[in-house]
């Protein structure tokens, strides 16, 4: 997690600076910055169309009874490549155009379900355990009713008090 962390805010906004300055020593500064805000403004519209899209599906899934786990994580990808179109910069932008394809978008949702699946799967617990975990095979269970003698010997006794002088 530390290893994702410092290639997130330290690698990649070097690599960035390194283009934003090669890019602008090529095509001069203004072009440079109207570029970036012109993926910006681009990638924000594509963003919202393919969410909308994806919505849609997810909603037609949802009333045919189907879960919509597929739809549901190219949401969340459609989500970083909006964060990514919107940051400054030329990578992220084309890492961001990546995961606005629809083709490369399905491409990486069915491999990271499958991944979520196959974890899921293979950290549930057999279904012989039923819902309980924390009861062991071993322990005696042993059904019935029980009736308090002690309890009715009391009540009836305050109902009628003896009092031992009386005897």
């Amino acid at each position: 997690m530390l290893f994702i962390l410092f290639f997130i805010f330290i690698v990649v906004p070097v690599i960035e600076i390194t283009v934003l300055i090669e890019v602008g020593e090529q095509l001069g500064a203004f072009t440079t910055v109207a570029l970036v805000i012109l993926t910006a403004a681009v990638g924000a519209s594509l963003v919202r169309s393919q969410g909308l899209k994806t919505l849609m599906n997810a909603q037609k899934k949802m009333q045919q009874g189907e879960q919509p786990g597929q739809e549901v994580i190219e949401g969340v990808m459609l989500a970083i490549a909006g964060v990514m179109l919107v940051t400054p910069g030329f990578v992220t932008d084309l890492l961001g155009l990546i995961l606005l394809l629809p083709f490369s978008r399905q491409f990486f949702a069915n491999k990271l379900l499958a991944r979520i699946i196959i974890k899921n799967m293979a950290s549930q617990q057999p279904f012989n355990q039923g819902f309980s975990s924390h009861q062991s095979q071993s322990e005696d269970i042993i059904d019935g009713e029980f009736v308090n003698k002690d309890h009715d010997f009391q009540l009836n006794n305050k109902n009628n008090p003896q009092d031992p002088k009386d005897q």
